[in-house]
């Protein structure tokens, strides 16, 4: 027979409900432990990354850019007339030297004028001699009147001289003595005029030559600019070095002040080097600066920046005082590369993929056993071509990745594999 046992039916159900709830506990308690819990870190190949170990010593600031080499001096020869492309003597490529012949131009007209000045010339100095002789022989006949009128006035002064002695000796009356005297002062005043005029004579002289020799200068002026003109029809160099263009043909058309052929220097060159525009603030003339032809490397020194920007980039002169390798040429590609300065004592590390000078970024620094990369903020300084100057956040010693991480921007720990 069955006894009922009620008090250990309720003793059962809080049993029940004593496991139930403290299932419910360990469940919530482990819930908030997942949920607490960080996610697992994602994990990177090492070789994919590039690693580098901060440092600090000198850090040697540099720019750097492509570029080519042109010649210092450059010389556009342009037509000084128009004219017809006659005959062309040499082609590019060809050494020159100042007298060398490059090409021909034909122009009748410049030919005619050249011609027709030098007649003018020619004629204008006729006239000029015969003006010469001109007044030269009125000089000289002026010279005449004045001597012929002293001997006159030395002649008539004697006469009255003798006469005023025989007067007082009473061999002549007194008329005979006033003539004598009356044409010795007609005589004096005669000699004085013609002196006078003598003097003029010598003194007009200069001033009428002067007026046909400035017309004589003037015709030998324009003589020499036809004669000049004449010439430019032989086009010629007009330096030592190589005939590097020679944009016309046999036949063409020239006008006044087309080029007609450049010719450039290739024992002095330098090199045009185009920098980035947010890295040439820094660039002074003066600052040295090495080049590389893909030959050899030469050194040089900054000459000339350029104050307008153009596609991004400044140009900036190197002028290399050295030998330049074999094979270097007139628009060779070449690499400058330019040295701003030399920082002592700084903390720096190798320039990341990533981050402007004066910025701060976030770069994964490995924990000491090198399994981990952990996210912090680091203060970039001044930049390099190849390294960067730490400001803050990273000591010497530590190892970092300057590899481009962005897509892991939403972690700030990875695994190193």
């Amino acid at each position: 027979m069955d006894i009922a046992r009620p008090d250990l039916t309720k003793a059962k159900q809080k049993k029940r409900l004593t496991y139930g709830f403290g299932a419910v506990l360990v469940l919530i308690g482990i819930t908030f432990a997942l949920a607490r819990l960080k996610p697992a870190a994602p994990t990177v190949e090492r070789n994919l990354v590039w690693i580098d170990t901060v440092k600090k010593g000198q850090m040697l600031r540099q720019v750097r850019g492509l570029g080519t080499l042109v010649p210092e001096e450059i010389r556009w020869i342009a037509a000084r007339t128009q004219g017809r492309v006659d005959k062309i003597i040499l082609r590019p490529g060809a050494l020159v030297t100042p007298d060398s012949l490059i090409l021909m131009l034909a122009n009748p007209d410049v030919e005619q004028r050249a011609a027709d000045a030098d007649s003018q010339l020619r004629a204008a100095e006729a006239e000029l001699a015969n003006l010469r002789v001109t007044v030269q022989s009125g000089v000289l006949q002026a010279e005449s009147l004045a001597a012929s009128a002293r001997a006159d006035y030395e002649q008539t002064k004697l006469s009255s001289a003798v006469n005023e002695q025989l007067y007082k000796d009473g061999l002549v009356s007194k008329l005979d003595l006033d003539l004598s005297n009356v044409r010795a002062e007609q005589a004096a005043t005669r000699h004085t005029i013609e002196q006078k005029r003598f003097q003029f004579a010598k003194d007009t002289i200069e001033p009428q030559l002067a007026v046909k020799q400035a017309e004589v200068d003037r015709y030998r002026s324009n003589a020499r600019l036809r004669r000049d003109e004449l010439d430019a029809l032989a086009v010629r160099a007009g330096m030592n070095g190589v005939l590097q263009l020679l944009p016309v043909e046999v036949g063409s058309q020239i006008n006044p002040g087309q080029n007609l052929a450049r010719v450039a220097d290739p024992a002095r060159l330098k090199a045009e080097i185009r920098v980035a525009e947010t890295q040439a603030k820094d660039i002074q003339i003066g600052q040295l600066a090495t080049v590389d032809t893909r030959n050899g490397v030469v050194e040089g020194k900054v000459g000339r920046i350029d104050p307008s920007v153009q596609n991004g980039t400044v140009t900036v002169d190197v002028l290399i005082p050295g030998d330049l390798p074999k094979g270097a040429r007139p628009d060779l590609s070449v690499d400058g590369t330019i040295e701003l300065e030399r920082l002592t004592e700084v903390v720096f590390v190798g320039r990341p993929a990533f981050g402007q000078e004066r910025s701060t970024v976030g770069i994964f620094k490995i924990d000491p056993e090198g399994r981990y990369a952990t996210r912090i903020p680091v203060k970039l300084g001044r930049s390099s071509v190849n390294t960067i100057e730490i400001v803050d956040g990273l000591r010497p010693g530590d190892r970092v990745i300057l590899s481009d991480m962005s897509q892991w921007d939403t972690n700030d720990r990875i695994k190193l594999n």
